[in-house]
Formats: structure tokens, sequence, C-alpha cells
């Protein structure tokens, strides 16, 4: 209820939830129903290329209720800005090179690393790059309204921003469909 008193006195316009279960998002719209309270209007998850999975259940349930998704990590901690080399040193003052190994290891796994160079051959053969390749892909996706894309450089917001306006066609879904699931 607390969320609902803050829409209601106009300290909150929206109600959306973080890193949600399924079954949780489901749950709290049960509840904004059945109790006369406002619902959530959009969820925030990791979503991106290389990590398809809210697709599973996540999105099933909030293409159910209406709900938008707004991803965060859209680059995967940078494996498609193509700042990054497989095998090669991380470059200093990356979100990786400033990582831990083990959140290191879990990301550049070879199977990543596949995709990642799959994703950039099909980029660069269409005369973008893969940071823009990911952006456009997330944008095409009908669920989500907008993109949480970090930018620390001017030429980061410029590249975001391509990425955004470059309209993937239905036969270049499908392949990246091929390489990423």
């Amino acid at each position: 209820r607390a969320m609902d008193d803050l829409v209601r006195q106009g300290k909150v316009r929206y109600i959306g939830c973080s890193n949600f279960a399924a079954w949780r998002v489901v749950e709290a719209q049960w509840t904004a129903r059945h109790f006369n309270l406002h619902n959530l209007v959009s969820c925030q998850d990791q979503y991106s290329l290389l990590n398809r999975t809210p697709e599973v259940d996540r999105i099933p349930v909030m293409r159910s209720y209406g709900l938008g998704l707004i991803p965060y990590s859209p680059l995967a901690s940078g494996m498609l800005s193509g700042e990054y080399q497989r095998n090669a040193p991380l470059p200093s003052g990356t979100r990786m090179a400033l990582a831990g190994k083990e959140y290191v290891q879990r990301r550049m796994t070879d199977k990543n690393w596949d995709k990642v160079e799959a994703l950039q051959a099909f980029a660069t053969q269409r005369g973008h790059s893969v940071l823009e390749l990911a952006l456009s892909w997330l944008a095409a996706q009908s669920i989500v309204p907008s993109i949480i894309a970090g930018a620390t450089k001017p030429e980061h917001l410029e590249a975001n921003v391509k990425g955004v306006e470059w309209q993937l066609t239905a036969e270049d879904l499908a392949e990246i469909d091929k390489i990423t699931v």
C-alpha cells in the first residue's frame, strides 16, 4: 500500500519492479487488482543479446499484464561494447578490468565469446558495430519502451544513439536469434 499511497499523493507517477521472479510479478498484479491499488507498469531486468533468460518466463508474464521491460546492462557488462577481445588483456579502467576474477569468468565464457564474435561479424557486414547491434536489437523488442544504457563519455552517448537509430529487419532479427538463442 505504501507505493499506492505515493501514486495517489502525486509523489510517484508509476510503479515498477526490478529483478522480480515471474511469480512475484503475477502476485503483485493480483494484489493490486484485488485491493484496488495501482499496479506495476514496468519491470527492470538484465536483458541483452547474451542474457535472454527473461524470455523464458518473465517476458510472457509482462506481456500478459501489459508491462514494459526496461533492460539494464544492455551491453552485457561490456561484452557487447567492442572493447574486449577473446584471450586479450582487459583494457584498464573498463568494467571487466575493475571487476573481480569470478565476475569476469562468469561472463567471458567460450560460449559468450562465440556469440560475440558472430554478432560482431553480423554487424560489420552491415556497416555497424556490435554495440549498435546490441542496442538496436533491444529497441526492436516490442516489450521494451526504454533502455538503461550508461555513458561515461560523450562518444558513448553518440554510439548509443546510433544504435537505436538502426532499424533491424525481420530477417535480421531471425538471423540474430540463430546466433543468440
